[in-house]
């Protein structure tokens, strides 16, 4: 049995984190995640509304009774969602972790130290992870440039960044962006991480509640089928290559800005691809992962599946690279 800070710290069986994912991050994926020994997310702002926070979360319980968490991602907007409402409903509601990300959660800490409530922060940099430590989170996530989503702007994949993180930062800290089997959890413990976030790669099991033609495609898609939006924006994005991502690239590379395709990745958009299955509706988020990922399991078969070839692996498989090289 893999047992590691993060483990110990947030009280699951495996060293394993579904992040929070936008239209993904919901009750039947959460509690299967959970109820496979790993630690689930409900996507806060895929509720249009507190009050639906709320009952996400009672859903939730109602098909699990393991530890669960809530994402909470903060980005500065002209009318922002209510963020403060949002994090009440979650400390309301009984939920004792959060994953917090986009921006610096240090306002919303106090509130959530005075409820108990662990705090894993995501960040996409070492100076970002060590300011998060600085301001008191109990964990943090140090996403590689592989990962799906916002990679931030320093292009550092995680073969670097993980090992650079680990030298400065006392607390659990996970790793995210480029897993989704056993070799890549025990490449991150081997790398100084306690343990593994994984999104693209839930996104592809069984209780993922998105169409199975998203899931289908993740099946066929390769390492290479990711397209980076916003790069002209200095607000990178990493999304699945599609119709529509290749023509926000081609408006990018001939001088557009946002307001030139701000309807080809609208919100709505994107939600119509994961939620009917038209591939071409609009963006949706996936990672180089991609090229690892061939089938469609449930999400306690994956994991169980993880952590028991990590532990052949540390038992058999180092075993065998101990021994004499023939050529030696």
């Amino acid at each position: 049995m893999l047992h590691t800070r993060f483990t110990e710290m947030f009280g699951i069986e495996h060293p394993i984190v579904q992040g929070g994912m936008m239209w993904v991050g919901r009750a039947e994926l959460v509690a299967a995640v959970a109820n496979g020994g790993g630690l689930g997310f409900i996507t806060a702002l895929t509720q249009p509304t507190p009050e639906a926070l709320r009952e996400e979360i009672a859903r939730t319980r109602a098909l699990t009774d393991k530890p669960f968490g809530v994402n909470l991602t903060i980005l500065p907007a002209i009318n922002p969602p209510p963020y403060l409402e949002y994090a009440r409903a979650i400390i309301d509601s009984g939920v004792s972790i959060v994953e917090t990300a986009g921006s610096n959660p240090e306002p919303f800490l106090p509130l959530f130290k005075a409820a108990g409530v662990k705090v894993l922060h995501k960040c996409t940099s070492v100076r970002h992870a060590v300011k998060a430590q600085k301001i008191g989170v109990d964990a943090i996530s140090i996403d590689g440039f592989e990962c799906a989503g916002h990679p931030g702007e320093d292009d550092v994949p995680g073969l670097i960044l993980i090992p650079a993180a680990a030298n400065v930062i006392d607390i659990p800290m996970i790793a995210s962006g480029g897993f989704a089997d056993a070799r890549g959890l025990l490449a991150a413990l081997a790398l100084g991480a306690d343990g593994i976030n994984m999104g693209t790669r839930f996104m592809c099991t069984e209780e993922a509640p998105i169409h199975p033609k998203i899931k289908e495609q993740i099946v066929a898609n390769s390492e290479r089928d990711t397209r980076l939006l916003f790069r002209t924006m200095h607000n990178t994005a990493r999304v699945a290559n599609n119709e529509i991502s290749r023509k926000v690239v081609e408006i990018e590379r001939a001088g557009g800005v946002f307001d030139d395709v701000r309807d080809l990745v609208a919100g709505v958009r994107g939600r119509r691809v994961l939620e009917d299955g038209d591939l071409d509706a609009g963006i949706w988020t996936a990672g180089q992962v991609q090229g690892l990922i061939d089938d469609i399991p449930s999400c306690a078969d994956l994991i169980a599946s993880i952590v028991q070839g990590a532990e052949d692996m540390i038992t058999c498989g180092l075993t065998r690279l101990l021994r004499p090289h023939p050529f030696r």
